[in-house]
């Protein structure tokens, strides 16, 4: 094979990650017919097909699989590298890219960066979406660290560090002037309205599990899938909610809601999501080395 040609190994990289041409061409600010040159001349300098077209989608064959795999190494060890140039190791201010998923608690987060906060050094980016999309991000060195209520677990493609920073009860919290105080579950909360976590959380099928072993069916008055969310409707609404009392904890300290039970085997985990890589802001380090420490001491 001759000299392997970047530039043509770029595009194809691309190309592969969207699965489709049109839209690919459009991001990179180059016409269709010129990206699909640059794949065909990476063809013929490899002596293989690296694409088969299904439809209107591009999908990898076996060899393109393979050589996606060492264009995410090169590639992303490349923009690691313009990252360091453009903040500097040596930089007197760091600048950390915080990406926190969309159905995170807001307190849990506010509380994971308390100790940042103080130091003027440091310049917070914080960035809200979904999990997925926030992998992508940190996977292109768009950030640092996405803060999760879900974990990932790495594939042959991606190598994602999860760090395990919180395990927390889920309770179930109401007005405070409610009847409920010392009242047992789920015995006596049968006549309250419920606000759910969605069903497609972890805490939700663990909840779900207990009220299928109770033979409790609770009175539902809206699911949601976002913690600010849910946190407003526990204030206002009047209805009883199922959630780690973190996410109302200003709440509870007014005395505007309460916590009446913690409920059984049903827990909520967050995460601190990386990936690995030669260079990390040291103040990311320490941050996470601190909250391994309590971890432990936990």
């Amino acid at each position: 094979m001759s000299r392997l040609n970047y530039h043509h190994l770029y595009y194809f990289w691309c190309v592969a990650r969207d699965g489709n041409l049109t839209r690919t061409a459009t991001r990179l600010h180059v016409s269709q017919s010129a990206l699909s040159m640059q794949i065909r001349q990476l063809e013929e300098m490899t002596g293989h097909g690296l694409f088969n077209r299904t439809g209107r989608r591009l999908v990898l064959t076996e060899t393109g699989q393979i050589v996606l795999r060492y264009a995410n190494g090169i590639f992303r060890q490349g923009e690691e590298l313009e990252t360091f140039l453009r903040d500097g190791l040596q930089s007197q201010r760091q600048r950390l890219r915080i990406g926190v998923v969309s159905t995170l608690s807001r307190n849990f987060a506010d509380s994971f960066l308390a100790p940042l906060l103080p130091q003027a050094n440091i310049t917070l980016e914080l960035q809200s979406a979904r999990l997925d999309d926030l992998l992508n991000r940190l996977s292109t060195h768009a950030l640092d660290i996405v803060l999760s209520n879900v974990n990932v677990l790495s594939s042959v493609d991606e190598l994602w560090l999860s760090q395990l920073l919180a395990r927390q009860p889920v309770s179930v919290i109401g007005p405070a002037a409610g009847a409920l105080h010392g009242k047992q579950f789920p015995h006596d909360y049968s006549s309250f309205r419920w606000l759910l976590p969605s069903s497609k959380s972890e805490v939700r099928s663990a909840f779900d599990a207990l009220c299928s072993q109770w033979q409790f069916e609770p009175d539902v008055l809206a699911e949601v899938d976002d913690m600010a969310m849910l946190r407003l409707l526990a204030r206002d609404s009047g209805a009883l909610a199922v959630m780690p009392k973190v996410v109302v904890r200003d709440e509870i300290a007014r005395g505007e809601l309460c916590e009446y039970t913690q409920l059984p085997n049903v827990f909520e985990q967050f995460f601190a999501i990386t990936i690995k890589k030669q260079y990390q802001p040291s103040a990311l380090s320490s941050l996470l080395e601190q909250q391994q420490s309590m971890s432990l001491e936990a």
